[in-house]
């Protein structure tokens, strides 16, 4: 029976290891290398999805999205919109409906991406709903890793230029995380929910009180 708590704290979090991918990470800057990558990712129902925009920091000035990241078990894909923008093949992608993106928030990410074109997303599986019903209340990506597995997704590079000319590898580690991150969590929680072998501990975490649920 595996135990998971309903919530967690940030000071707990601090003290878990640091999570790193392992996998093959490509960056995707071109229309040739967008359909190669199209046509592999393809070949998976199942990806994980998330995005990332260059921060801005004077009120009223928005950035679209710069990059769109994509990942499977074992391999990362990152495109580059800012340079590449939305090619034909990359939103054929993303309005298919029978390969699954899961991701966080995505009702948000969905929004921005429409900012570089005209979609219609289809195929979207929100981690929030899916944590929710088991009766894992944390909305964040980090929190719902922490839980799950134990371990910490550093948050070092949310806040940095994605628009660079090259990214570096602090934010390569940092995009190919949030995708594969969010694939990870979908699969382990499909598990549990066919199993049943879990339960909630509920957790107060501003007093640390617990109740078994």
């Amino acid at each position: 029976m595996v135990e998971l708590w309903n919530k967690i704290d940030k000071s707990e979090l601090a003290d878990k290891p640091r999570v790193v991918f392992e996998g093959v990470i490509d960056e995707i800057n071109t229309l040739e290398r967008a359909e190669a990558a199209v046509r592999d990712i393809s070949a998976h129902r199942l990806i994980g999805f998330d995005t990332e925009t260059r921060p801005s920091f004077t009120r009223g000035v928005q950035h679209k999205v710069a990059l769109l990241q994509l990942a499977t078990d074992d391999h990362a894909w990152l495109f580059r919109l800012n340079q590449i923008g939305m090619p034909d093949c990359v939103a054929g992608l993303l309005e298919n409906p029978d390969i699954l993106k899961i991701g966080v928030s995505v009702k948000d990410d969905k929004a921005q991406l429409g900012g570089r074109r005209d979609l219609k997303p289809a195929g979207f599986v929100e981690l929030q709903d899916m944590c929710a019903e088991m009766g894992i209340e944390e909305k964040g990506l980090q929190k719902m890793y922490g839980i799950l597995f134990g371990q910490r997704i550093s948050k070092n590079q949310q806040l940095s230029n994605w628009e660079i000319a090259s990214l570096t590898e602090g934010q390569r580690q940092y995009a190919s995380i949030d995708a594969w991150a969010c694939l990870r969590i979908y699969n382990y929680l499909s598990e549990l929910k066919r199993t049943g072998e879990y339960t909630i501990i509920r957790k107060d975490v501003e007093e640390g009180n617990t109740q078994e649920r």
